[in-house]
Parts: C-alpha cells; structure tokens; sequence
C-alpha cells in the first residue's frame, strides 16, 4: 500500500469510513422496509409493545449486519491481474475489508447484546404465548365448542356424560384405529358430524385470531385424516 501512495493511517480511515458507511445504509434500508411494511402491509408488520419500541426495531436490526467470510472471500476474488496489467489497489482492498470486518465484528458484536437489553424489544416476544401454549388454547376451545355442540344437540340421546367424554377422549387423542370397536355406525355419524363442528369453529378462529394461521391449518389438516380414516373403517 505504502508503494501505491497509501500510509496505513489512511488506509486505517478508509476502512473506518467504509464501515460507516456499510451501517449507516443498513440501518436506512431497515427503516424503509420497516415503513414500507405499515404502508403496504400492516397486519405483517412486527408487534411491538409502544412506538418506541417499533422505532428501535429497525436500528437493531441494522446493527446486526456484521461482515464476516464472505465479505473476505469477495476481496480474495478480486485477481491480482487483469489483461496483463497489475491491479494497483488490490492489497488497499483487501486492508479495508479486514478493517470492516474487524470493526463491524468487535464493536458491533460486542455492544449488540448491551442494545438488546437496553431496548427491551424481545420483552414483547417473551411474553407472546409459546406455540404449545398457543395449541393448547385452540384445543381446549375446540373441545369445549365440541361439548357444547353435543350437550345442545345430543343430551337427550346421550343423556351420560361419561358417553360424550368418550368420544371428546377419542378425537383428542388421536386413538388407533383398532381401539375403534366401540364405535358402532350412529356414534361414526356423530363422530363426523364433530368434525365438521370443529372445522367451522376453526374457520371463525381463523378469522379474527392472533394464532397462526399455520397451526390452524395443521390442525384442519389432521382433521381432513381423521374424517378419512373413519371412512374407511
């Protein structure tokens, strides 16, 4: 470098400037997704407890953009020679991604996790309901809509309680199909007629829920078998 004309403070502050640079644009695009996001789709948008948090969700991110192998690996790329002539400048490159690297690496990776706890943004998803508490929640709605249904439907004909928790206990166990013997042909039809309850109660969840839609549909899905697999007995 230093026969190019270049002294190692200057490519020191080159390399300062670049890593400026690097994060200060990934910092900007992260805001603009983050308003382009309200603007054309708001109900994907990240949950935040206030304003404030939402306003540091985009500056956290951009934060996380640290340079690494690849960023090396470009540099390397770049041929020492090209159509007989020398590339002067390759080693100033090469000096400025190891600066970037190392800046991006030290003092972006170390203060990171100070900015987490400092801007509380994962307090919200902490308190968020984990997916088994969220599957737990559409079960238990299912079969107290289920019990509903047949209590309504079905009291006088299955007057015992014990006969609706039987089957309540078949669909949410998932029982074999050879531990079907006790079902006769009428208890079948009540049976799909259940599931067809818990489709619609799914649909309405579907509708106007914070659960996610995947596990909805997981959950229509291993309806859809259960209903084939009474079919078939």
């Amino acid at each position: 470098m230093r026969a190019n004309g270049t002294s190692l403070r200057e490519a020191i502050g080159y390399g300062l400037l670049v890593t400026a640079v690097l994060i200060l644009a990934r910092v900007i695009s992260a805001y603009a997704a983050m308003i382009a996001t309200l603007i054309f789709r708001p109900s994907v948008a990240p949950r935040a407890r206030s304003s404030k948090q939402r306003f540091f969700m985009p500056l956290l991110l951009g934060w996380t953009g640290m340079r690494g192998v690849v960023s090396l690996a470009a540099a390397l790329s770049i041929p020492l020679v090209m159509n007989g002539t020398v590339i002067p400048q390759r080693h100033l490159i090469l000096f400025i991604t190891f600066v970037v690297i190392l800046s991006t690496l030290l003092v972006q990776g170390l203060t990171l996790p100070y900015l987490i706890k400092r801007t509380k943004l994962f307090d919200a998803v902490l308190a968020d309901a984990p997916e088994e508490v969220a599957k737990q929640q559409m079960k238990q709605g299912l079969k107290q809509h289920v019990y509903q249904f047949l209590k309504d439907k079905y009291e006088k004909e299955e007057h015992n309680r014990e006969a609706m928790e039987r089957i309540l206990r078949h669909w949410e166990e998932k029982v074999n199909a050879a531990d079907d013997s006790w079902m006769n042909e009428r208890t079948k039809v009540i049976f799909i007629e259940l599931l067809d309850v818990q489709r619609e109660y799914l649909e309405k969840l579907n509708s106007g829920s914070e659960i996610d839609e995947d596990l909805i549909r997981s959950q229509l899905y291993q309806i859809d078998l259960e209903e084939e697999r009474l079919r078939m007995i």
